[in-house]
């Protein structure tokens, strides 16, 4: 596997392959989405039944926060992205080949799946002081008090780092795996290794977000 198309806009320093596929993954989501909903009707056809069911799905991931409708936007885009983002990676974009690098999933690049995951964290922090206001992260004078805030703060901080390494590394993993076997094995061996790929990025999409839905049910719940 070659390393990032790298280059530079200005002083800033860019992966030119992450930023392609990672505005194709964008693309497909919005243009999907604009297909779906557009002339919805009270007898739904077969197009907007997917779009209703996709809307049920996430509604359902959402069915114990409180308000839970409210975070629908957020927690379906980010499922939709990720899952396209994570196909990026597989075939046809794998047979593409560039002498600057290789078009690859944008979530296999560690600064995507961090500001991924620092979204979620600013969402569920600022949710969580406008629902509890300091009590979000205050708990009394108290020396147990003062080391249960220690402890929320240090989870602020590890939980966007757990999400977005749990993302880049298993999809990261998964195309050297298959890159690996269409090296050494270009006919039949790859194929069972793609579809599993193929079972990953749905896995890992649905793992980022039902974490997020956790973070945020935990930002709106009024246990302390």
């Amino acid at each position: 596997m070659e390393g990032h198309w790298t280059g530079y806009i200005g002083s800033l320093h860019v992966h030119w392959d992450t930023l392609i596929t990672m505005w194709t993954a964008m693309l497909f989501v919005i243009f999907g989405s604009f297909l779906l909903t557009r002339n919805l009707k009270i007898v739904p056809d077969k197009i907007q039944v997917i779009a209703e069911g996709l809307v049920n799905f996430f509604s359902g991931s959402l069915s114990d926060v409180k308000n839970g409708e409210k975070h629908i936007p957020l927690v379906g885009s980010l499922f939709l992205f990720i899952l396209f983002a994570n196909l990026m990676g597989q075939l046809p974009l794998r047979l593409i080949h560039l002498k600057q690098g290789e078009f690859a999933s944008p979530t296999n690049d560690i600064n995507m799946t961090a500001a991924m995951a620092v979204i979620v964290l600013v969402y569920y922090v600022v949710l969580g002081f406008k629902t509890k206001g300091i009590r979000a992260i205050w708990h009394g004078f108290s020396l147990d008090g003062i080391i249960i805030m220690f402890v929320d703060i240090l989870e602020m901080v590890t939980r966007p780092l757990s999400l977005s390494l749990r993302l880049f590394a298993n999809i990261f993993a998964g195309e050297i795996l298959i890159s690996a076997l269409l090296g050494i094995f270009a006919i039949g061996l790859p194929i069972p290794a793609i579809f599993f790929e193929l079972f990953v990025a749905f896995i890992q999409a649905f793992v980022f977000m039902m974490l997020s839905v956790a973070y945020i049910s935990t930002a709106v719940s009024n246990e302390h």
